[in-house]
């Protein structure tokens, strides 16, 4: 039977010293807002702040320049929705290596740009599949064909060991013990590389892993004992939006963490807005995870040591408005209806004046006007103020005769609106 893998704290070490003079030392910053909300002290562990604007690169380095000169000669490849991409094409570009990258197509149009900047002529980007699990078969098929080296975003040990310098570099930042620590997850290298050097040097700390609702692939092996291919996720949060996580991962992600949970895109999204309005900080979905998981686990870190990390900050500016839309839906406050206006003079204006609440705003209308005298159906989104304000809203809506359905729980027709 095959040795189950761990990562040794020596190979993480080497690691450190092998990518030192390419990444950042990222700062450990304490968040006032975070701590006074939580009555502890919540710390941000800022690798958005890295080189390529997230963590990948420790990973992607590490594992390339870990390769013998006939490897790196064939040339790379890898799979990535964005992060795991610009690590590889920076480390490409600094060690003249040749590189192919499978990208979804869906990727934010900001990682690609962004990973044909870091590559320059060293890189060759794909776009292949709507998924990362479609783009990483299509990489692996590349490189059999043209024997070359493939560069797993996570289950490798040279990727996990490059992450794992996270957690040295964190240890050496502060004198306190860290109480509670929450790292996202995606495919699992990170929590895994951090985690062992953790279960060495900080045996006592609780490691939290976060994934998003809509890809909890790591809480699914969890659950199964056993890695599971998810049927379907949400692409939303890109960057941690895999269907299957590692062998290698899950089996040590097991061993160390202490809980797996997951949290609701919504709830991300108006994470993400907080963070952006409040204290300037700009960060990608993935990278607002472990932050949204604190409400989870309000109680347990009152009055601790809570250390949160930020994986990245590679955000598009033109998702922004389906972030802000997410974040209202979570909060329960923005609502779609299909209305039935009768067809006769001063209908509409009867649903504004008499039917909307005075803080309430129309931010979606699509009417469809029929040659029948019968009441003409509208989809119709409205914003309110407070979550409080949708009975009456509804109620008369019914009074009025201008009911006909409400759409946000019939994800059949509601994904059409988002």
């Amino acid at each position: 039977m095959q040795k189950a893998y761990k990562p040794d704290i020596k190979d993480i070490e080497k690691a450190a010293d092998r990518i030192a003079t390419v990444t950042e030392e990222t700062p450990l910053l304490q968040s006032i807002r975070y701590s006074k909300r939580y009555d502890a002290n919540i710390l941000l562990k800022r690798e958005d702040l890295q080189r390529v604007r997230s963590y990948k690169i420790r990973g992607a380095f590490n594992k390339i320049a870990s390769l013998s000169f006939l490897e790196l000669d064939k040339g790379v490849v890898c799979a990535s929705a964005g992060n795991h991409a610009q690590g590889v094409a920076f480390a490409c570009n600094h060690l003249q290596v040749h590189g192919t990258i499978f990208m979804p197509v869906v990727t934010p149009s900001q990682k690609i740009e962004q990973t044909k900047m870091f590559g320059g002529e060293y890189v060759t980007i794909a776009l292949v599949g709507d998924t990362f699990d479609d783009s990483q078969k299509a990489a692996v098929e590349a490189c059999a064909k043209e024997s070359k080296i493939f560069v797993h975003p996570f289950d490798d040990p040279k990727t996990i060991e490059g992450q794992g310098t996270v957690a040295l570099e964190l240890l050496q930042q502060t004198q306190e013990d860290i109480d509670y620590l929450f790292l996202p997850v995606g495919g699992g290298g990170l929590a895994s590389g951090v985690s062992a050097v953790f279960s060495v040097l900080s045996p006592h700390t609780q490691i939290i892993g976060v994934e998003p609702d809509g890809a909890a692939s790591m809480c699914a092996a969890f659950e199964n004992n056993a890695v599971v291919a998810l049927p379907k996720i949400d692409k939303f949060i890109d960057g941690a939006a895999v269907q299957k996580v590692g062998e290698l991962t899950f089996e040590v992600c097991k061993n160390n963490l202490n809980d797996m949970i997951s949290v609701p895109e919504g709830l991300v999204c108006q994470t993400i807005l907080e963070l952006y309005n409040r204290d300037a900080i700009v960060v990608e979905p993935a990278g607002a995870l472990t932050l949204a998981a604190l409400e989870q686990y309000k109680d347990r870190i009152k009055g601790k040591n809570v250390v949160c990390l930020v994986s990245g900050s590679n955000n598009d500016i033109t998702r922004t408005a389906e972030i802000k839309e997410r974040a209202l839906l979570y909060a329960n406050l923005k609502h779609y209806f299909i209305i039935r206006f009768p067809q006769r003079p001063g209908a509409l204006k009867e649903f504004v004046a008499d039917i909307l609440g005075p803080n309430d705003d129309i931010t979606h209308f699509e009417y469809s006007k029929k040659s029948s005298r019968e009441n003409a159906p509208a989809v119709v989104g409205i914003q309110l103020q407070d979550e409080k304000d949708l009975d009456p809203l509804v109620a008369r809506m019914k009074a009025g005769n201008f009911f006909g359905d409400y759409l946000n729980n019939k994800p059949d027709l509601f994904q059409y609106l988002i």
